[in-house]
């Protein structure tokens, strides 16, 4: 198949792009480098079934030729820190972005996934989390540019999908992590490590109390790639991550005793609208994909953290 990947060069998009190549299909990229990073895709750029294109999605349509069979929409700020910084911009890349790829699709009658995620939940008050919740989300908060581009784009997909009958996929992703985030991410894994990597403070939230569902990058992806591939395509969003649950508190001690860190856990004010909890129920996407996690947090730390480490020792490294 010959797919187009929105987001490419990003922390997951540039994941992505690896797994469809292994798998033997061609891959046009696209991504405008606000957030992503060109050194994600360096090892592609003579790879004959990759072509990568510069280019914003929100600002018309997509600047792609020749035959599309199937489009993954990665195509956002993802971090807090990002879309604090680009809140209109992130609103734009889930409204105008997302209706550019589905005028795509439409055309050429391809199959199309969105990459939503689990802030659909907002601070939810049913857990776990199944699909069906329909979330508890403030829709002017500081988060919101966010919670609410996804919340459209879902809309916006369902839509096509019922006015133009066309193949859509909806993955609402929880936390995942892992090679190629950016140490100045802004989110809880690469933020831990990299203050344990300067010899610094844990920073926790609130109390700690507050609890994530760590999922390993390549189980992310795995998951992602078999609902693309999915021979009985169905509308509804499907859960991707891990349901086993953590607090940060004891998320930030496994950080800690994983590094060798000897500095305090150093608790700050938990920010507005930040989830209590959050956990997804997976049944779905076991049942649909044949999918779990099956990457332990222990493994998947060991490896992040040796990412981390070559990241810092290597100045052309992503960070």
């Amino acid at each position: 198949m010959r797919i187009v990947v929105t987001g490419g060069a990003g922390f997951l998009g540039s994941h992505f792009c690896d797994r469809l190549l292994a798998a033997g299909h061609s891959v046009v990229a696209l991504d405008n480098l606000v957030t992503g990073n060109p050194a994600n895709l360096e090892h592609l750029r003579a790879h004959g079934r990759f072509q990568f294109i510069n280019c914003d999605i929100s600002a018309g349509p997509l600047p792609v030729e020749g035959a599309v069979e199937a489009l993954a929409d990665f195509a956002s700020p993802a971090s807090p820190i990002d879309y604090a910084r680009l809140p209109i911009e992130t609103l734009q890349v889930g409204s105008f972005g997302v209706f550019h790829c589905l005028e795509l699709v439409r055309r050429h009658q391809a199959r199309f996934l969105l990459t939503s995620t689990s802030e659909c939940y907002g601070d939810p008050e049913v857990h776990p989390q199944r699909e069906e919740y329909w979330g508890h989300v403030n829709p002017i908060g500081p988060r919101s540019c966010y919670d609410e581009s996804k919340r459209f784009a879902e809309a916006l997909t369902m839509a096509f999908h019922r006015r133009h009958g066309l193949d859509t996929r909806i993955a609402r992703i929880f936390n995942t992590y892992g090679p190629r985030m950016r140490l100045d991410d802004g989110r809880v894994v690469p933020q831990l490590i990299a203050q344990a990597l300067r010899g610094e403070d844990l920073t926790v939230f609130g109390d700690g109390s507050q609890t994530r569902s760590f999922c390993y990058v390549d189980d992310l992806i795995e998951g992602l790639y078999r609902l693309l591939l999915d021979s009985a395509p169905d509308p509804l969003p499907v859960n991707l991550g891990n349901p086993a649950e953590i607090t940060i508190l004891e998320f930030a001690t496994r950080i800690r005793a994983l590094t060798g860190n000897r500095s305090a856990i150093a608790f700050r004010p938990l920010p507005q609208d930040d989830p209590k909890r959050r956990c997804p129920v997976i049944e779905r996407a076991r049942a649909r994909l044949a999918w779990q996690p099956r990457i332990s947090l222990e493994e998947g730390l060991r490896k992040s953290w040796e990412y981390f480490q070559s990241a810092v020792r290597s100045p052309a490294a992503p960070a």
